[in-house]
């Protein structure tokens, strides 16, 4: 068994639960997915299978390699394929095994990887959230980074020193994701919270790697008055 699917992001919705908590969700068209090739430990000193999304609209041209590495498998090319783990213990599924999002159960904890937004070349103000400096009183100095090094000693900047330049179209996890609902049928599943990237992004949604129970509400019993 697998721990992970490819998946779309398609938006965001608000979900109503059985005792009546308004949730906000992200709906993940999860799936369906077909196992491009199988890794083991004796060969690849791992192991994993390398999955490809199925898509509506399958790609009209691809490599002769992609399409050659698809053939050992006897599945048609794909346009996006990621590499996922195998649960401990488990069978590893065949080349050209399909992978569905009933891998998932309601209720469990995964997480997300997607590729955030694009926000282009950005200060430090927007990138690194700089508070900037004073807006009167005849200030120059607004929006500007300030100091980056000394001029003494050592005489250059300092490696990993925060400064403007692009921002965003960086691999980001979201952990600890809650499942909230699963449409078998339609390949659909809603995790609560926000799920980086923009609607239409490729995601990987796998088994949460360190998943923490769902917090429960403590109830503190308030002081009685009194005399002191």
């Amino acid at each position: 068994m697998v721990t992970g699917i490819i998946g779309k992001k398609v938006g965001m919705t608000q979900l109503f639960l059985e005792d009546g908590t308004l949730e906000p969700a992200t709906v993940l068209q999860a799936g369906p997915c077909i196992v491009v090739q199988s890794k083991s430990g004796q060969t690849d000193g791992y192991d994993a299978v390398q999955l490809g999304l199925v898509e509506k609209n399958p790609p009209k041209r691809a490599s002769k390699a992609v399409v050659g590495h698809h053939q050992k498998a006897n599945v048609p090319a794909t346009r996006v394929q990621r590499e996922v783990k195998v649960a401990k213990g488990a069978e590893a599924p065949k080349p050209g095994d399909q992978v569905l999002v009933s891998i998932f159960n309601q209720g469990e904890r995964v997480d997300v990887i997607g590729t955030s937004k694009g926000h282009g070349f950005q200060g430090v103000v927007k990138r690194h959230h700089f508070g900037g400096g004073h807006d009167t009183h005849g200030s120059m100095f607004h929006r500007a980074p300030g100091s980056i090094g000394a001029s003494s000693f050592p005489s250059r900047v300092v490696p990993g020193m925060r400064a403007h330049g692009h921002m965003g179209v960086d691999r980001v996890t979201v952990r600890n994701l809650k499942v909230l609902k699963i449409d078998t049928e339609n390949h659909l599943l809603l995790v609560k919270g926000s799920v980086p990237g923009a609607p239409g992004g490729y995601v990987v949604i796998r088994k949460a790697v360190a998943a923490k129970p769902e917090p429960q509400p403590q109830l503190q019993e308030k002081p009685k008055k009194g005399k002191k």
